[in-house]
Formats: C-alpha cells, sequence, structure tokens
C-alpha cells in the first residue's frame, strides 16, 4: 500500500530521475512482518536481487500487484518502512520445478542453493494456497523475477 513515506521515496527517485513516469509498486516480501525484514535485508545488503511468486497471487480484486518487465516497485519492511526502490529487468514464468540453482542463487536466501529455495517455497505457497485457496503442486506456474536495485544511490547496482 502506498503510503506518505513511499511516496516521498519516489518523489526523491523521481527527482533524480525525471525521465520515470509516476507509476509504481508497493512489496513487502514473505508473509510475516519478520519475514519482510529479514527479505528486505538482504536486498539492501545486495544478496536478494530476485523474487518469486505464485502466478495464483496476482489474480483475483485482492490480489497483489503483478510484476511488469522494466517496473518500478518500492520495497517495505515488516512495518511498512520504505527500504529502496527496484525497477524489474527480467520476468519468466515456469512450473515451480523448473527454477534452476542460478535463479535461487540470486533470490539469495538460506544456503543460496536450490534445495533450500524449493524447500522455503514449497513451504510458503502451501500456506498461501491454504490462505488463497489455489491449488499447490509443483507444476504450479511461478512467476520469476530479477531485479536492480535503483535508489537510493548509496544502494544502486
Amino acid at each position: 500500500m502506498k503510503t506518505a513515506e513511499t511516496e516521498e521515496l519516489w518523489r526523491a527517485y523521481r527527482a533524480a530521475h525525471p525521465d520515470v513516469g509516476d507509476d509504481y509498486d508497493v512489496v513487502a516480501f514473505g508473509d510475516s512482518a519478520a519475514q519482510a525484514d529479514e527479505l528486505a535485508e538482504l536486498v539492501v545488503a545486495g544478496t536478494k536481487r530476485a523474487t518469486a511468486g505464485s502466478a495464483y497471487s496476482f489474480e483475483g480484486d485482492d490480489a497483489e500487484p503483478a510484476p511488469v518487465l522494466g517496473g518500478h516497485v518500492v520495497l517495505v519492511d515488516g512495518a511498512g518502512r520504505p527500504r529502496c526502490v527496484w525497477r524489474t529487468t527480467q520476468l519468466d514464468v515456469k512450473p515451480l520445478t523448473e527454477v534452476d540453482a542460478a535463479f535461487a542463487w540470486d533470490e539469495g536466501e538460506g544456503d543460496r542453493s536450490l534445495a533450500y529455495w524449493l524447500d522455503a517455497h514449497r513451504a510458503y505457497f502451501t500456506r498461501e494456497a491454504g490462505r488463497l485457496g489455489y491449488p499447490f503442486d509443483d507444476a504450479m506456474p511461478t512467476v520469476l523475477e530479477r531485479f536492480t536495485v535503483v535508489w537510493p544511490p548509496e544502494l544502486a547496482d
């Protein structure tokens, strides 16, 4: 959700990059404030440069915003504080089990292995499937997004 704080960060970015439009999304990772904090820290540290979501999470009236190639996102932590702006540089949709080790590494979580990635995402998507009412299985369409941090300047890739 856009707030005065996300708008302030976006205005600062736009002032430095006047060619950028007005459109951006706001995203917090995970399904808890603690997970949002942990994953935001990985982005700020430069470890996390990718994210994955069930294609089902972008459907319906209350869906989170679907990523857009070249689109901008203000990342917020578990308290809703904006941490950075990223620009989406790559989007793919694949079955969960077709994600490769390079993507798992870029996502930057745990030991960055594919095995860790699959275990963590199966657990997360199982919780999400129960909450949103979609069928979970290993063939479900998974949106794979790579991004580059563009603001603030000290964090930019």
